[in-house]
């Protein structure tokens, strides 16, 4: 159970976030628990889904989306991120278990991919203090500064999302994956 209440179904969340909630119902077919979760603040809610929105529409396929997303899970240790993210880097971004093994550990098995991932787990460990060689790195990989400033705002989306679950203990909802033990 969460630290925090996690509202049941949309009628009991804030009014202010009901209209989210049901979006992401229609798109989904259900709600999963951390946007739920975070109904419980209609302005935070409302950023995380902006957020998110903005960059799917960015240069970065979903493939790379969700490789960088499990880098963070397992990075720093959020198991319904890890889970989450493995459900829907196999369904819809045809992840295969070698590529997302790869990508919890830091790496792709595709070599532009593994400049991204390594760029974000380096962004992870020095908490945005890169060296200019990992910035040079990722570019040399064939990444626009578009899609540079696309990682990191993958980073930013994605710490929120593994805060929120870690802090507030969010009941994980999606087949349960566990991070790699220390």
């Amino acid at each position: 159970m969460s630290r925090i209440p996690t509202p049941a179904t949309i009628d009991e969340a804030p009014e202010a976030s009901r209209p989210i909630l049901e979006t992401i119902q229609k798109q989904m077919g259900s709600v999963p628990n951390i946007f739920r979760l975070v109904s419980n603040s209609p302005a935070a809610l409302t950023g995380l889904t902006s957020l998110q929105g903005a960059l799917g529409k960015g240069k970065l396929p979903l493939a790379t989306r969700e490789r960088i997303a499990l880098a963070m899970a397992e990075a720093n240790g959020c198991d319904y991120c890890l889970s989450a993210h493995t459900f829907t880097g196999t369904k819809f971004a045809k992840l295969d278990e070698s590529e997302i093994a790869a990508n919890r550990s830091g790496t792709s098995n595709d070599p532009k991919a593994a400049a991204a991932v390594e760029f974000t787990r380096a962004l992870t460990v020095a908490r945005g203090s890169v060296a200019p060689a990992e910035i040079a790195k990722v570019r040399d990989a064939g990444y626009s500064d578009a899609e540079i400033v696309e990682i990191i705002a993958h980073v930013a989306l994605n710490t929120f999302t593994n805060y929120v679950n870690e802090a507030l203990e969010t009941e994980i909802d999606f087949p349960r994956i566990n991070r790699a033990a220390a």
